[in-house]
């Protein structure tokens, strides 16, 4: 699809990718339908050592699809979900698309006000939500166009036994429903009636999920995800792991499905080649947990984030367990700290890629090649049919040349149709380009790399820091066991560095702030090294696992006004 130009990252192109591939015009649901249809009985999804077969799965998505009809929805209707990882989360998802509605997916630690936010800005007519999740949703609904609600409980597909244990052990807590709200499953008893199916598709104009970015730079906004963008996207990433077998891999799901990131690389893509998603409700108590359940269940393919490698790498059991059969990662949501990187990599035996893409990239714009040249510290390379370039970060308006920082652009099927109801579409979107927001460069061999946020970049006496930079220099420390770096306000220098730290247990109590700043000061440019250190329990997430500076920043200014 793109045009016939020699790109020099083409020079190092893994050899049995294709630098162009054919994309289905088909709708994002009729890759369940696939799927049923080559590989009925493999595992689509275990959840809490539940297994659920694509026959069983095609069965539940056509039932509660001609439920979605029957309760009005229709063609570009939209459907929120507010549920964590769980089987009922594939089901309504891949239903809505049958019905050709809209999903907007909600993060389950939304309180009210957002949740109020995200369902009038799309105006989602149906929500799909977990009892344990209801309450600052039963605040927000009154004030929002959602007319029904259907609930459903965390124990909804375990066997009765293990149900019945799971409750006397509250391990299957529930909160009221209101009393007009549906039952997920009396909806899944209604006889499916394909008849009633979106039949009439415009792939590359209907959208398939709105999407809310994460609220970085002010209220999240809906990304218009159109099927063939997820479609697309999905095929890229086949394509580029060009050593998985459709209907073998399982797919370790410990990432939020609500998030692009793990919707895309965990559902969407197991579903695409009929193979097992391994799915957990939310992050273990003990790594333990999680670390057995990859070695019983075998898992292949572990997208993650550098924290989540990180926590593994940390745990002190982690060599009692057998992770090689982990093939291949890719870290996304934020850089990867080669030493996170370098230490996963001795323990399970995979291939821990890094690559790079955001909600409105649907979401993969680059990666590193899985099984031929890759380069640490990088992002990689664009995924096949997907253009990137660096343009000056004043304007831009100006390509920039190899090694000189600017902001980041890209190009290609998987780009967002536009952002839903707001004017700013002519600043992100430009002649179909996707203007990041992020600052980065391309080297001499065409390998791109992130160098920070434009807006997190730290101006300190007149030099430019770049926040990513001092914390992959603090993660060299031996002490360090997560970080965040971010500027704030100082009378002579303007901005200071200040390094938010989580020492690993064994450092607690023995390692003090000033011993942080002393050996930043002996490993960092003058002008770079973090002068203040906080040291905390732990550093804040977002729920796919992505250190949230705009968090500490917050605080630091609500300090600053007292």
């Amino acid at each position: 699809m793109t045009e016939t130009v020699e790109y020099p990252w083409y020079k190092y192109w893994p050899q049995s990718v294709p630098k162009s591939l054919t994309y289905s015009d088909k709708p994002l649901g009729s890759l369940l339908d696939d799927a049923a249809e080559k590989y009925p009985d493999n595992t689509a999804i275990i959840f809490l050592d539940t297994p659920v077969t694509y026959r069983q799965l095609k069965k539940h998505v056509d039932c509660f699809a001609t439920a979605l009809y029957d309760l009005g929805v229709r063609k570009g209707d939209v459907v929120g979900l507010r549920l964590p990882n769980c089987i009922h989360y594939v089901i309504a998802y891949y239903a809505a698309m049958k019905v050709g509605a809209v999903v907007t997916a909600n993060n389950p630690l939304y309180k009210a006000a957002e949740i109020e936010h995200q369902f009038c800005d799309s105006g989602a007519k149906i929500l799909v939500v977990m009892d344990i999740v209801f309450e600052e949703a039963r605040r927000a609904l009154p004030k929002t166009p959602v007319q029904k609600v259907i609930g459903c409980n965390i124990g909804d597909f375990l066997p009765t036994m293990k149900r019945v244990l799971g409750k006397l052990l509250k391990k299957v807590p529930g909160a009221p429903m209101p009393p007009t709200a549906l039952q997920f499953m009396d909806l899944l008893r209604t006889p499916a009636r394909p008849e009633v199916f979106e039949s009439k598709w415009d792939t590359k104009e209907d959208l398939a999920v709105l999407q809310y970015t994460g609220g970085t730079t002010g209220k999240p906004k809906g990304a218009m995800l159109t099927h063939l963008n997820l479609v697309s996207n999905v095929q890229m990433i086949k394509a580029w792991d060009y050593k998985s077998v459709p209907g073998q891999d399982v797919i370790g799901g410990i990432l939020p499905l609500f998030h692009i990131y793990a919707m895309t690389t965990v559902m969407n893509l197991a579903v695409m080649n009929g193979c097992t998603m391994l799915l957990f409700p939310k992050p273990p108590e003990d790594w333990g947990q999680l670390l057995e359940a990859i070695q019983k269940y075998k898992v292949t393919l572990f997208p993650g984030v550098a924290a989540l490698y990180n926590a593994i790498n940390n745990y002190p059991r982690v060599k009692e367990y057998n992770l090689r059969t982990i093939r291949a990662c890719i870290s996304g949501a934020g850089p990867l700290p080669q030493e996170i990187q370098n230490r996963f990599e001795e323990l399970s035996g995979a291939r821990l890629i890094e690559g790079y893409g955001l909600t409105e990239s649907s979401p993969v714009v680059t990666a590193n090649p899985v099984y031929d040249r890759r380069k640490q510290g990088t992002i990689g390379m664009p995924m096949p049919d997907t253009i990137a370039k660096i343009m000056d970060k004043e304007t831009g308006t100006k390509q920039l040349g190899p090694n000189e920082v600017g902001e980041l652009v890209a190009k290609g099927p998987q780009i967002m149709k536009g952002y839903y109801r707001t004017q700013e579409n002519k600043d992100v979107l430009r002649d179909g380009w996707l203007y990041t927001g992020d600052l980065g460069m391309i080297d001499d061999e065409g390998y791109f790399i992130i160098v920070d946020r434009k807006k997190d970049l730290i101006k300190r006496s007149g030099y430019s820091v770049f926040p990513k930079e001092v914390e992959e220099y603090l993660y060299r420390n031996e002490h360090v066991l997560e970080c965040a770096v971010i500027g704030v306000p100082d009378e002579k220098a303007g901005e200071e560095i200040k390094a938010f730290i989580a020492l690993k247990p064994a450092s607690r109590g023995k390692v003090t702030e000033k011993d942080i700043v002393e050996w930043a000061k002996a490993n960092m440019a003058n002008y770079k090294y973090p002068r203040l250190v906080e040291f905390r329990d732990e550093i804040p997430k977002g729920t796919a696992g992505k250190i949230l500076r705009r968090a500490l920043k917050e605080e630091e200014q609500a300090k600053n006004k007292k």
